[in-house]
């Protein structure tokens, strides 16, 4: 019989196919359900914070506008699980054809994910998308791979 340690985790884990899941799917009601309402995400476009689940959904919609397909690939994900928080961090790839027609492969971010158990739920409270940058340039490096 797995730990309550061990079923979190997998939870947990089931959370993040979700938002895989939701994001193919264009489907920002799956990806609500994954959100703490007060969730803070630091994403890869301005400004330096969004707050709220009004504003990651934007996000989301923003991107689903943009693709006419698009996909979620995540790699190398590591949890650590408490009895009410937890934290991940992966790598992550938004892919797919935008509405011109382009194929695009993306570009691999580096993605931490923050949980807290909300009424028996495991709900993202705060994430960041990142990538590295030159020091000498200033400018992002986003043709590295994982």
């Amino acid at each position: 019989m797995p730990t309550q340690r061990e079923q979190d985790e997998a939870r947990i884990r089931q959370r993040i196919d979700q938002i895989v899941d939701g994001i193919g799917a264009k489907d920002l009601q799956v990806l609500q359900r994954i959100y703490a309402t007060d969730v803070v995400s630091f994403d890869v476009e301005p400004p330096l914070q969004h707050v709220g689940i009004d504003a990651k959904l934007k996000n989301w919609a923003k991107v689903f506008t943009i693709f006419s397909d698009v996909s979620y690939e995540v790699r190398d994900l590591t949890l650590t699980v408490g009895a009410d928080v937890a934290f991940g961090h992966c790598f992550g790839r938004l892919s797919g054809t935008l509405n011109n027609g382009t194929a695009t492969s993306g570009m691999w971010v580096r993605g931490t994910f923050c949980f807290r158990k909300i009424d028996g739920e495991w709900l993202i409270t705060h994430d960041q998308a990142s990538v590295p940058f030159d020091l000498a340039t200033g400018k992002g490096v986003t043709d590295l791979e994982p």
